[in-house]
């Protein structure tokens, strides 16, 4: 029994966080450019939380979300929705 025990516990020191950058693409597929090719406010909302879920955006999460952010044009999104994209590329590296 010890020993599964202390297996188990250096399994865990080792185990990284999983990215959510699937997620984040199946997010965006399903629901936000599913509909209407752009992003709300609640959508842009969701995709902060699956990003920080952890507490901070991974390089495979800054990733998707380059992508996905680039394909948001400034002239289809209410500028408040535009406003927090900006401000979530800027503090998060994205």
């Amino acid at each position: 029994v010890f020993v599964i025990m202390e297996v188990t516990k250096q399994k865990s020191k080792t185990m990284t966080k999983q990215s959510r950058a699937r997620d984040l693409i199946g997010y965006s597929f399903l629901v936000m450019f599913a509909n209407d090719e752009t992003i709300d406010e609640n959508e842009l909302a969701m995709l902060e939380k699956l990003a920080l879920e952890d507490g901070a955006v991974d390089d495979e999460e800054r990733e998707v979300l380059r992508n996905l952010f680039g394909r948001v044009d400034k002239n289809y999104v209410a500028d408040k929705v535009w406003s927090e994209i900006e401000r979530f590329r800027k503090e998060n590296e994205i």
